[in-house]
């Protein structure tokens, strides 16, 4: 048998501090009109019981849940094989932790998951969401938008003038298409002539603005020089065999992530290729475990995904704490419709 203890409730700690429920109700949810030291009264008495609010009871005050939804368009194998994911995790995990709100991860591997998603988000279990990895086709935005969510987007979004009807879109990115102009460039400085680009899937906004920054360096690239990859090791390889298949002679590779370009460099070693005395090769995301490990250490863009991560749930944190009780909004009031972070080169043996 179990002994169990009742927990400690609000008229005892309203007993304990001398002063009425309701003003135990004020302090405990965040309300005004408390003079400081009752508010100081209430607080010893809540640790001297160790009083925890009901959350229940609390979210029917305040109308906040303390928690958001963290989607991630793309199926868990991929999430927990890909380091970016961990680190755009870490990033928004530390905010959330510094405002005692808790991180909800949802993930779609089909339609069915769009569905529960979406009856989830509509659902009022969370405060707001945080969504990355969305692709162009889909359908997570327009189950946003139903749901009412506050939301703000990881990367830019597909419809170009960052708004969705009459809804402005909240965003966090890097500067893709400026980080690829510097890969190349630096490629192109190094006395490289025969330049060829593995991209990421071209349904996704990054991969697209990283193959513009290729072009505009490389105004009149060979076609047979840009190959579609997917953000993967083996897409990585696949791509780098059929460039080589294309063109034997090529003597650099920008790739689109660092994890793209660890695949290419596998296959430069079967093809007996030396990097980067052979063929120089920069990736992109500068994700250390990837980069600093590689055979030779990457070359590579450095977006800082971490920072990114965090920064998406401060401007969903701030935009609700702007919000009235009784607003309904999507998007997080006095937040910047889209952020765009710096990107550095960061030059290793590779290139």
């Amino acid at each position: 048998m179990t002994e169990t203890t009742s927990r400690p409730t609000l008229e005892a700690v309203a007993v304990r501090a001398g002063v009425s429920r309701a003003t135990v109700s004020r302090v405990v949810n965040g309300g005004e009109g408390v003079r400081e030291p009752l508010v100081e009264r209430v607080r010893r008495a809540v640790e001297e019981l160790g009083y925890v609010p009901n959350q229940a009871a609390r979210s029917l005050v305040t109308r906040r849940h303390d928690a958001v939804a963290v989607v991630i368009a793309e199926p868990e194998t991929r999430v927990f094989a890909d380091p970016f994911f961990a680190l755009q995790l870490r990033g928004i995990s530390k905010e959330l932790t510094a405002h005692d709100s808790q991180l909800v991860l949802l993930l779609t591997e089909g339609p069915e998951d769009y569905a529960r998603v979406g009856r989830y988000l509509a659902g009022g279990h969370v405060d707001g969401a945080l969504v990355f990895s969305l692709h162009l086709d889909d359908p997570l935005p327009g189950l946003i938008q139903c749901a009412g969510v506050p939301t703000v987007f990881g990367g830019r979004p597909g419809w170009a003038d960052g708004t969705r009807g009459e809804t402005p879109t909240v965003y966090v990115d890097s500067d893709n298409r400026g980080g690829a102009r510097d890969a190349v460039r630096h490629l192109v400085g190094l006395g490289r002539t025969r330049v060829a680009h593995i991209t990421g899937p071209l349904d996704q906004t990054s991969a697209v603005d990283r193959l513009e920054g290729f072009r505009d360096v490389m105004v009149d690239a060979d076609p047979g020089l840009i190959v579609e990859g997917d953000f993967t090791p083996a897409g990585g390889e696949r791509a780098m065999r059929e460039l080589l298949d294309h063109c034997p002679e090529l003597d650099a590779v920008f790739a689109a992530n660092d994890v793209s370009a660890s695949g290419a460099l596998r296959v430069l070693r079967e093809r007996g290729r030396r990097v980067p005395e052979d063929v120089a090769v920069v990736g992109f995301d500068d994700m250390l475990p990837v980069a600093e490990q590689s055979d030779p250490p990457l070359t590579t863009i450095r977006q800082d995904i971490e920072e990114m991560g965090r920064l998406m749930a401060r401007l969903l944190l701030r935009g609700l704490e702007r919000r009235g009780p009784e607003e309904d909004e999507q998007v997080p009031s006095g937040a910047p419709p889209g952020v765009v972070l710096p990107t550095t080169l960061v030059r290793r043996a590779s290139a």
